[in-house]
């Protein structure tokens, strides 16, 4: 589904009280066009790709963060500040736009513990580091995670000039202002909700880049040069998870048309009544067309 004016532009706060309180910040968006089919076949039944005038893009997402706590707690010592690189591309779920996480690496093995507890995402620990001189930031990230693929990132990025707000209908906006999360657990699809201002985006210039990231969920390299944009800091709250029975048009009409035609139920004569000579629908039963037993 492509995305309008329309159907993108920036929700109000959700109702209820967030679950998490957090600041993302040193943050670089780095984004490239890729073909839709290898990362629909990743997804699950009731999310669908999203699409830019008929474009899909993966993300590559490394920042920072801080001030992460649950809004009824204060900050947890070992939780509350780590470093994040995430792998995402953009769905569609019951017609709500949001973010699908291929993969969420964290320096924190606490929060990732959390994190797949809580909401159900596919986090790994790594070992990260973040360094600032100037506008110039360098990151690297190795994942350590037990029995995870092996996935590296190393980047440096320059930060530049000032964007305007991204406006409705915009690449920019698709790709930055998305205001929910999707995952998928026991079958069912859950939505997670966030509320934060608009992105303050900066221009960028890319340095250095070696990365794995894409290439370890079996999606092929991306070509070109990634469309970048830097944020400084944000702040950002998340609410819980909820179920949502998401399923789009196409997917229900396949299994309307695929469902079973139902069995004609046969009444049982009752006591005093004559018996019918003809063998009731529910004495057989069929395995294939046309083949009673």
């Amino acid at each position: 589904m492509d995305d309008t004016p329309e159907n993108t532009a920036r929700p109000g706060r959700p109702s209820g009280r967030p679950l998490m309180l957090q600041k993302w910040g040193r943050l670089l968006f780095m984004h490239w066009p890729v073909a839709a089919e290898p990362l629909g076949a990743l997804l699950p039944r009731g999310v669908e790709l999203d699409l830019y005038q008929g474009q899909a893009w993966i993300g590559v997402i490394p920042f920072t963060m801080w001030g992460v706590r649950a809004s009824f707690l204060p900050p947890i010592p070992g939780t509350a500040s780590f470093h994040e690189l995430n792998v995402r591309t953009y769905v569609r779920a019951g017609g709500v736009p949001g973010v699908w996480f291929f993969s969420l690496d964290a320096s924190s093995r606490l929060a990732v513990h959390a994190a797949r507890l809580a909401y159900h995402l596919p986090y790994y620990s790594a070992r990260m580091d973040l360094r600032q001189e100037g506008e110039t930031i360098s990151y690297r990230s190795v994942r350590t995670h037990r029995n995870a693929p092996p996935a590296r990132f190393e980047a440096t990025w320059r930060q530049q000039a000032p964007l305007p707000e991204s406006r409705p209908g915009t690449l920019q906006h698709f790709l930055t202002e998305r205001y929910c999360l999707y995952t998928e657990r026991w079958g069912r699809i859950f939505r997670g909700r966030i509320h934060h201002p608009p992105w303050p985006l900066r221009e960028a210039r890319l340095e250095s880049l070696a990365s794995t990231m894409v290439e370890s969920h079996g999606l092929p390299t991306p070509q070109g040069e990634p469309l970048l944009y830097y944020a400084d800091q944000l702040a950002v709250q998340i609410w819980p998870l909820e179920a949502r029975p998401v399923f789009s048009r196409q997917k229900l009409a396949e299994q309307a048309a695929a469902a079973p035609e139902p069995v004609a139920r046969t009444r049982l004569p009752q006591k005093g009544e004559p018996s019918s000579t003809t063998t009731p629908t529910w004495m057989t039963s069929t395995i294939g067309p046309g083949a009673p037993i």
